[in-house]
């Protein structure tokens, strides 16, 4: 794909690019999937490239930690396509009250479906709050919380939610 020697700019493009596709645990796994596709680079180059692209490493399932590098301001819109992708991915259940809808994600994980939200430029989302595995959602006024919910839930592959048994009085 590349040769050998490549400029910092487009190496760091690469290491985005890998971040965003793979499951990268490590700086030696960075090193190894950089050389795979022709661009050597040490552990100690790679370490400073995660730095500048302000690369943060986030819990997933399982307790693993992996390295995602946040979107700038610039490219906050996103397709469909990946808004899907991101919560079947971090999304592990949803509930909603009100007009909040909470997304809860593993630990660590919170931030990056927040921000795929922000960046999906959904009508019905007024803003989001994330904490380190919970994620609040603010539906917009006059929208639908439950139905924001549910399209939600179908996005990150969840089953539709259990309609509540009729309440007992006490």
């Amino acid at each position: 794909m590349t040769s050998g020697n490549v400029g910092k700019r487009q190496r760091q493009h690469i290491i985005e690019r890998l971040l965003g596709d793979e499951a990268v645990s490590s700086q030696e796994q960075l090193v190894e999937l950089l050389a795979e596709r022709g661009v050597s680079a040490t552990q100690a180059t790679v370490s400073r490239d995660l730095d500048d692209l302000g690369a943060v490493k986030v819990r997933v399932g399982g307790g693993a930690g992996v390295y995602a590098v946040p979107v700038p301001a610039e490219e906050r819109t996103m397709s469909e396509d990946h808004l899907r992708r991101v919560l079947s991915d971090w999304v592990i259940d949803i509930g909603r009250s009100a007009n909040l809808v909470c997304l809860r994600t593993p630990p660590g994980s919170a931030h990056v479906v927040g921000s795929a939200l922000d960046r999906a430029g959904l009508g019905d989302v007024l803003a989001t709050v994330a904490g380190d595995d919970t994620l609040l959602v603010v539906a917009a006024e006059g929208c639908d919380a439950g139905a924001l919910a549910e399209r939600l839930r179908a996005h990150a592959g969840l089953p539709p939610e259990s309609p509540l048994p009729a309440s007992k009085e006490f």
